[in-house]
């Protein structure tokens, strides 16, 4: 499709709007939509939270009405056309009197699937598709796993040093990271659904698995699941995640075989028991990936440790990384690298690079 300039502009726009609804409408997609009538854009939206208006109502509502009809919609997925929580995109874009719609790409959802285009196309209105395509499906991506494989998307985040410690040394600064580098970290567990840790990291750091405050990172409060992978159900009832289960959703992840009496104490301090069948420790992660995907949740912060990001990597689990390199050499026969174990090779091809506080951030998607 010869595309020209302009329309290249205006979807790049509804492309950057759509950003701005992340951490805030998943387990839906991000969604932009612009109007621009004869070149120039009159309306502008995005689906900004979920349950509320998608990217196409708002656009829409921000146009003038007499600038709606016989102007051209961009937006970065197909239109639905079906009765969710809000009623279906195509008929309001038809009754606006839009002539030719400008789609990105196809929405997976089987109740729309081609159906949104189909419908638009049988009210008499030009309907072009895949500008912008690569951009937008890299944008839904977390959507399109979760409605195509039924799991979420999982994000592996370590930081280590120049020799590939994953701790400093006794007695130094708990920290490997720059105060920079762990505001970025904060602001990415903002938007998650569930950050997970192994039972090693949970005994040794005994962290609380937060977020900073909503107000600080911009985004709102959100649900967020805490999970420990604990096979044996080892976990303290003393650790500061127990004791705050109450007040913050955990969900301890056990085999088939830890002890029941175990059990039944975590449940009674507030914690979520789910006990994996499978045996192997793998399979059981695997099946832990389909329990948070049938819960609807999007995106997945792995947060180690070794063991468990070497298990994610064996089974090609990971879709995306974040490692943060410190500017450190630590030596010795100290803690262990990221991945502690044999592991399939994985390749990444990287889409971001920066400098945080001085160590070296490397952003990209697993291949």
């Amino acid at each position: 499709m010869p595309w020209t300039a302009t329309d290249t502009a205006a979807m790049h726009r509804a492309l950057e709007f759509a950003r701005r609804g992340e951490g805030h409408v998943e387990p839906n997609p991000l969604v932009g939509a612009v109007v621009s009538r004869e070149g120039t854009i009159v309306g502008t939206g995005w689906h900004e939270r979920f349950g509320g208006p998608h990217a196409e109502i708002a656009a829409l509502a921000a146009t003038p009405a007499d600038a709606a009809r016989g102007a051209t919609l961009f937006v970065t997925l197909e239109p639905c056309c079906h009765h969710g929580k809000t009623p279906p995109c195509t008929s309001a874009i038809i009754a606006a009197g839009i002539q030719r719609v400008v789609i990105a790409a196809t929405d997976p959802f089987p109740a729309v699937n081609g159906g949104g285009i189909a419908a638009l196309r049988a009210a008499g209105i030009a309907v072009e598709t895949g500008l912008c395509e690569q951009e937008a499906l890299r944008l839904t991506a977390p959507f399109r796993k979760l409605v195509t494989q039924k799991k979420p998307w999982v994000i592996a985040k370590w930081a280590m040093s120049l020799d590939g410690r994953m701790a400093a040394p006794a007695g130094a600064d708990r920290w490997l990271s720059s105060a920079e580098s762990r505001a970025i970290v904060h602001d990415l567990r903002a938007r998650v659904d569930a950050i997970v840790v192994g039972i090693g990291t949970a005994e040794a750091d005994d962290p609380l698995l937060t977020a900073r405050p909503a107000e600080a990172s911009g985004l709102p409060t959100r649900p967020l699941l805490r999970v420990v992978l604990d096979s044996t159900a080892r976990l303290p009832l003393t650790s500061r995640l127990v004791q705050t289960a109450r007040e913050q959703p955990l969900l301890v992840a056990v085999g088939p075989d830890a002890p029941v009496e175990r059990l039944r104490e975590l449940e009674t301090a507030g914690c979520e028991v789910w006990i994996g069948r499978a045996g192997d420790s793998g399979k059981r992660l695997a099946e832990l990936l389909g329990e948070l995907g049938n819960r609807q949740l999007t995106n997945v912060l792995v947060e180690g440790g070794a063991q468990v990001l070497a298990s994610l990597f064996a089974h090609r689990e990971v879709d995306e990384v974040w490692a943060f390199i410190a500017p450190q050499i630590i030596g010795g026969g100290g803690p262990l690298a990221p991945l502690a174990a044999p592991t399939a090779a994985a390749g990444i091809e990287i889409e971001q690079v920066s400098h945080p506080g001085g160590d070296l951030f490397v952003r990209g998607l697993t291949k």
